[in-house]
Parts: C-alpha cells; structure tokens; sequence
C-alpha cells in the first residue's frame, strides 16, 4: 500500500487531494460501507451511492428534495420558523448556531409543496445536518402545519425521515411534538387522504415512535438504521450484543413494519407510481411500471390442453394439490395488468403465505389479496405451503382497510389447505386474526369478491371468502375439514377419504347447489393464462355490478347473504 492510500484510509469522509496523476481538484470520501475512497464525482453521478458496494450515504434534506421533486415545481412553506432556548439549556444556543452554519438552515426539517412525477403532493424532508435531525418545536410545528395544509387542500404527503429522535434541549416539549404530529396525521387520514413515508439512515427515537411508522405505505433505503432505541441503547439494557442487521431496514421488512426496500435510483418512480395508484389512477394496459413483484413471472409449462374430468370428488381434492396446478400469484400475474406488493402487517412479521398488494387491471384500481403455496420446493418451504400465520390474515386485514380508505375494491384468491396449526401460531392469536377478518369484511365498504382457485381449506380460507360475490374453479374444493381428517375423526379410517370428500359435498357444482358460492369458472382442459384471463373476466363483471351499489347496500346485502346460509335447512321440532 502506498504513503497516499495509508494516509486517505486512515481518514473518514471528504479528503482532498492534489497530485501530478490528477492535477485537478480533486474531493475523495471514503465510503463507510466498503471502506474504498472513491472520488466524489462518482458519489455525485450516483444520488450519493458507493458505486462499489451500494451503500445509501446520508444527504442533506434540501439536496434530498431536490432529488426527489420535479425540477421548478417545489413552493417552501415556513422556511423562517426558528427553535428559540426557551429553556435556557446548557450550551443550546452555541449548539443551535453551530448546527445553522453547518446547514444553512434554520432547523431540521425542510417543508413545501411540489410535484413528483407530475404528481403534486405536500412534502417534508428531514435532514441529519442540524443536530441530527432530531425533532424539537420547530419540527413538529412545521410538520404539523404541513399536514394542515395538505388536509385543507385535499393533498397526499410524502415525508423523508431521518432522526436521532426528540430534540433533548426542549424538554418535554419536544416530547409533546409526537402526539401533535400524529393528531395531524388522523385528521388527514380521516379525510381519505394518502400518505407516504421514507425511511432514512438514521431513523430512531420519537419520530419513529410516531410519524414515520404511521404512513399508508412506509417505504425505506437500503441498510437504514429503523428502530426506537438506538443499537448502543438496547445493548447498555439488555447487556447482549446484537445480531448482525438488527433494526436495519430488511430486518424491518422481515417484521413486517414496512411495505417495501426502494433503492434510491428508484424511489421518485416508486413515489409517483404509488401517488397514482392511490388516486385510483392505473398505468395504460402493457406500460412498464416502477414496481414489480418480488419474484419473476413464471415461464414454465402450461396445462394441457385435454385433462379427463375428475372421476369423483376426492379426485378434485387431489388435483387442487397438484404441483402442475396454476397457483393464485401465477393467475393474479397472467390476468392483472400490473400488481405492486406490500408487505407486513405492522405488529410481528411479514407471511409470505398471503401474498397482498395493489392491482390493476385496464382502468380498475384495486386491493389484491392471494393464499400462494409456491411453484418450487424451495418458495413452497419459504411460503409454508399455502397455511397462513396470524401476520398473513393480519396483513391482508391491514390492506383491506386501506382498500376502504381508498375507496378500492378487494379481490381475495384462496388457495391453501388451512390456516397453519403451530404452537407460535396459536400463541400469536391464529383464531383472532381469522375471527378479526370475518367481522371487518362482514362490513367492509367496498365490493369484495373472492374466489376460490385451489383448496379451500376450512377458517383459512373464509378468512379471505367473506365477499359479495363468492367463485370457484370447477377444479377447487371448498370444505369444513380435509376428506382425510373427516374420515380420521369420525370414521377413525383416514383410508375413507374418498367417501368423506363424497359426503361433504365440497366441489364447486355441490357448493352451487347449496347456495354457498356464487358461480363456477370452468377451468379443465385449460391453460394457465387461459383460466387466468376467464377469472379476471368474471371478477371484473362482478365488480361491475357490485359498482352500481352504495356503501350501505353493499354491506346491507352481504350480511343477507351470509345470514341466509343454511336458514331454509334448518326444521322445528315441538
């Protein structure tokens, strides 16, 4: 190694160097993730990201803004608003001047209306500049007066978090800020308003304690530091050393609190296409869009055309577990024109067995949300073959709540042979979740239509089937309990299956018969995109109709539906 990299590797941050190989001015940082110094001009081409290995370097909350919002477009709000030591702190004030001449701004926050792409919305970008962002009065009072504004003139927010946390030189004061910001955010979301957060390197204390978990959507920068106690913390009081990734932003999206990992190269499209979606705004048919799913559409083989018709009933049970069977995110990806997945339900974890999002379909905007058993032996694993946890029917509560916010119709596809029967499950409330969603969509203000693609297996599925319109594949089965635990139970001959799928009368035609579904999508001797597109047509007529009806009707219409179940089947006896 020679004299000049000892010398720059021993240094962190901007360095300047000057030498006969670069004549010109030349600013080296040294990036904190890889430890390679790269000049400062690839950071600058890069939305200051190390080129080497990725690493989101923090920026300034107005060079954030200026990356995020369209050019000439951004109307600042409160730039005059400045902390006074009304507390008359310690070292405050040399502390506030210092943090001023280092910012050029009069506190932590940055405040405005502007576009993104083409989309106008009220904004604010914090910045880790002045005193580590943290949040004092002023912050609060700008962030307040944001949402006031944005509440008043019907517009979305977005907001960049970045923060040490509450501003410990204001006292309590700066504690109360939290509860203030968050009554602002209520009285925006009551308006059915939209708002998105970001979260930044770092994030910590009381803004994530308050606004920066309570977006619709929460977005976060790779390898961010999220959490409320700060690392340093939660090793001084638990005398343990954390585990590589603690609090970071994939650990958050493992936990399930927040929706997805953006790259900062993709975050103004993942914005605007997000501010469309919630407008109610869908991309034109074939358009590329900014956010995918997490996993690639399926290319392998199809169906065959001629599949025999199923001899008995037991012989639809055992197709509807065939690994050559199209599962519900293959036909959610060959018959929806676009899909972008959220994740997590906000309390433990994100289930990958209950795959939830927003879907389009031509100009349809709607919540989609689908039971996946996976295609692979390895994504059937990492699904838990289709058997949900709690957090999967938490989740798709969570996003069905926000489909009623939005004004969005649901779309359920079911496929899953029961709710997973675990000993973490049932401490987590695996009855509560599944009991939680039965009462939510009795009354849930929007169209709701599911449909049975695969197995319906028990709870599990009526998690996700309590909808005004209720459809099966003519290959899918819809039962109480498996045929193998009905013959088990009371037959004490798992052997029986047959004769109990017989007797349970669960195939879409007997289902038909007893009024318990509402139509049957053939599907035999189909191919995947075929069944795919026969699902979205039947879905789409449905939601057709459904559209003609108010709130009121909906939900009063769905309780007849389902409290007329089995009424005509019942006799009185003296």
């Amino acid at each position: 190694m020679s004299k000049r990299e000892k010398s720059v590797n021993a240094l962190e941050g901007p360095i300047t160097e000057v030498s006969a190989e670069f004549p010109e001015r030349h600013i080296l940082v040294k990036c904190p993730g890889c430890r390679r110094v790269i000049d400062q001009s690839k950071f600058d081409e890069n939305l200051d990201v190390c080129p080497r290995c990725g690493r989101h370097l923090r920026v300034s909350g107005r060079k954030r803004m200026r990356m995020t919002v369209d050019a000439g477009t951004f109307e600042e709000w409160d730039r005059e608003l400045a902390a006074t030591d009304f507390l008359e702190f310690p070292g405050y004030v040399d502390k506030l001047e210092a943090a001023r001449e280092k910012s050029h701004e009069n506190d932590a926050v940055v405040c405005g209306r502007g576009k993104i792409g083409g989309h106008d919305a009220a904004l604010f970008f914090m910045n880790a500049e002045f005193m580590m962002g943290s949040m004092g009065s002023v912050v609060g009072e700008k962030i307040t007066r944001a949402f006031e504004r944005a509440t008043e003139l019907g517009l979305p927010v977005v907001g960049f978090t970045v923060s040490g946390g509450a501003r410990m030189q204001e006292g309590t004061t700066s504690l109360m800020q939290m509860a203030k910001v968050s009554a602002a955010v209520r009285r925006h979301s009551e308006k059915g308003l939209f708002y998105l957060t970001v979260l930044t390197d770092p994030t910590t204390g009381g803004v994530t304690a308050s606004f920066a978990m309570e977006g619709d959507v929460i977005l976060a920068e790779p390898g961010a530091l999220v959490g409320f106690a700060g690392p340093r913390v939660v090793e001084q009081t638990t005398h343990k050393k954390l585990p590589a990734g603690f609090q970071r932003s994939e650990f958050l999206l493992e936990h399930g609190f927040c929706d997805l990992i953006v790259e900062r190269k993709d975050m103004v499209a993942t914005i605007a296409e997000l501010l469309a979606l919630h407008k109610g705004k869908a991309p034109a048919p074939g358009a590329p869009h900014a956010l995918t799913h997490e996993e690639p559409r399926r290319g392998r083989g199809v169906r065959p055309k001629r599949v025999a018709e199923p001899e008995s009933a037991y012989d639809i049970v055992k197709l509807t577990r065939s690994t050559e069977r199209a599962t519900a995110l293959e036909l959610l990806e060959r018959g929806w024109d676009g899909f972008v997945e959220l994740h997590g339900d906000r309390l433990f974890a994100d289930d990958a067995a209950i795959v939830a999002g927003i879907g389009w379909r031509g100009g349809r905007v709607m919540t989609v949300i689908a039971i996946e058993r996976g295609s692979s032996t390895k994504e059937r694993v990492r699904r838990n073959f289709g058997m949900a946890h709690p957090e999967g029917y938490r989740k798709a509560l969570r996003l069905m709540r926000q489909a009623e916010k939005f004004g969005r119709p649901v779309v359920c596809l079911v496929d899953t042979s029961g709710a997973y029967c675990g000993i973490g499950a049932e401490e987590r409330g695996q009855g509560e979740a599944i009991a939680a969603n039965l009462v939510a969509m009795s009354g849930l203000r929007v169209p709701i239509v599911s449909a049975v693609v695969g197995e319906g297996g028990s709870g599990g599925a009526l998690g996700l089937a309590v909808a005004d319109r209720v459809y099966m594949l003519g290959s899918a089965a819809y039962s109480v309990v498996s045929p193998e635990g009905c013959a088990s139970i009371l037959w004490k001959d798992p052997k029986r299956a047959d004769d109990a799928a017989a007797a349970l009368h669960i195939t879409a035609e007997d289902l038909t018969e007893l009024g318990l579904v509402d139509g049957v999508i053939n599907d035999i001797g189909l191919t995947h995109t075929e069944i795919a597109h026969d699902l979205v047509r039947e879905v789409e007529l449905a939601l057709d109709e459904l559209g003609q009806l108010d709130a009121d009707q909906l939900v009063g219409l769905r309780y007849d539906k389902f409290r007329a179940m089995g009424g005509d089947r019942i006799c009185s006896r003296s």
